[in-house]
């Protein structure tokens, strides 16, 4: 099926700004207005995210970076004082292991300082495409596109892109996406996901977007 002709993207964006205005802002970019906002906290905040409700995460985040936002500053904890900041994220005892491995590399290989490389960060064990660019977006501003489930789900409901895993639609939102509104898509789909456009139970008869949406896979449409 081909993107939806009245698909009006500018429009789209104007309609989301709005609608997410009451919720919680999604984790990341929240952490990076409270000024944990550096590459490094922006990706071991991601890394904490995973598997994890954004208002756990962002509170396991604070409770970490108030003793250490930095790689030597981590890599001085042990893995038992670690383990324990980060004990309400979801598998913390693996992630414990992972951010230290990270923070200890940084060390070794950079002198202590993150590169802003794509390719360093996605090496890093226990972070993917959706941290490495979500990171690098909020952190320095890369234009790059960061696809969660919400993405995913929401842009394939639209009608805009015609998909089956988030990997492709990275890549097809690559390829229609203007690339002034690549970070943005997280920012805004991540609360308009969670609250209007629900994996169950989407809000369609109230969502402001209804009448450019193809409701693709919602029942009764």
């Amino acid at each position: 099926m081909p993107t939806l002709p009245s698909f009006e993207i500018d429009l789209v964006f104007e309609c989301l700004r709005q609608a997410v205005q009451p919720y919680p802002k999604a984790a990341m970019f929240e952490l990076a207005e409270q000024g944990y906002d550096s590459l490094f906290e922006q990706l071991i905040a991601c890394i904490l995210s995973i598997r994890t409700y954004d208002e756990v995460s962002i509170r396991v985040a604070q409770r970490l970076f108030a003793k250490a936002r930095t790689p030597a500053a981590i890599a001085q904890l042990s893995l038992l004082d670690l383990n324990n900041l980060i004990q309400k994220s979801t598998f913390a005892d693996r992630k414990a292991v992972q951010i230290q491995a990270i923070a200890q590399q940084i060390l070794a290989d950079y002198n202590g300082e993150l590169p802003a490389d794509p390719a360093i960060l996605s090496g890093f064990n226990g972070v993917g495409p959706k941290c490495t660019h979500l990171a690098l977006g909020v952190a320095l501003g890369y234009a790059c596109i960061s696809v969660d489930i919400h993405v995913h789900r929401v842009t394939n409901r639209w009608g805009y892109v015609q998909t089956k895993t988030p990997e492709k639609t990275l890549k097809a939102l690559e390829a229609v996406l203007p690339q002034r509104y690549w970070i943005e898509i997280n920012k805004l789909l991540v609360p308009f996901g969670k609250h209007i456009c629900k994996g169950s139970q989407p809000q369609c008869r109230t969502c402001p977007l209804l009448d450019l949406c193809a409701q693709v896979g919602v029942d009764g449409s």
